[in-house]
C-alpha cells in the first residue's frame, strides 16, 4: 500500500514540479526533497526514542514542513479538477506519510517493549509464543537492546536449530 502511495504522490509532486518550470534531472529530484525531509525528521525522531532524550524543536518543524509540502503538492495536481480532485489527489500522501509514521510508531514502541525490565516474563506477554522465540528473546535481549541484531550463525549456535528456523527468528 504504501509503495503505490509512493509511486502517485512522488507523480503528482513531479507534475507540478514541471508545470512550474522546472525540467530534467532537477524536475525528477525536488519531489523527494519533501519526502526525503520526511524520512530524514522521522529518524532523527526514532533515533531520539532509543536514546531516550527529547526531540529536538527542529526535527518536529522539518517533520511537519516536508507533511505540508508534500501534502500540497498533491493537492496542487488536483487542483484543477476542483476541490473533489485535490482531496482525491491528496490522498496518496496522506496514506504514504500515515503509513510510514505508523511503522515508526511500531518500531519506537518494539524498542520501549525490549527495554523492559524481566525479560524472563516474555512468556507472560505473549502468552502463545513459541518457546524457541522466548528463548531467543531472552538470549539476545542485550543484543537487540544494544542495536546489534544477531547473526544467523549465532542463532543457529546458542539456540541449537537450523539456518531456517535462525534466519526466521533473526527477522523478528
Amino acid at each position: 500500500m504504501a509503495a503505490v502511495a509512493a509511486v502517485a504522490s512522488y507523480e503528482h509532486a513531479c507534475a507540478v514540479v514541471r508545470a512550474h518550470g522546472e525540467t530534467g534531472l532537477t524536475a525528477w529530484l525536488v519531489p523527494l526533497t519533501a519526502d526525503g525531509l520526511i524520512y530524514a525528521s522521522s529518524m532523527v525522531m526514532l533515533d531520539s526514542a532509543r536514546r531516550k532524550v527529547p526531540v529536538s524543536a527542529l526535527a518536529r518543524w522539518l517533520l511537519g514542513l516536508g507533511i505540508a509540502a508534500t501534502l500540497a503538492a498533491n493537492v496542487a495536481h488536483g487542483l484543477g479538477h476542483g476541490a473533489a480532485g485535490a482531496v482525491v489527489a491528496a490522498w496518496p500522501a496522506v496514506a504514504l506519510v500515515g503509513s510510514y509514521e505508523l511503522l515508526m510508531v511500531l518500531i519506537r514502541s518494539a524498542h520501549v517493549a525490549a527495554d523492559v525490565p524481566g525479560v524472563a516474563g516474555v512468556r507472560d506477554r505473549i502468552p502463545d509464543a513459541d518457546p524457541l522465540q522466548v528463548q531467543a528473546t531472552q538470549v539476545f535481549a542485550a543484543e537487540v537492546a544494544g542495536d546489534r541484531i544477531p547473526s544467523v550463525r549465532a542463532i543457529r549456535s546458542r539456540l541449537r536449530v537450523g539456518q531456517s528456523r535462525a534466519q526466521r527468528y533473526g527477522r523478528t
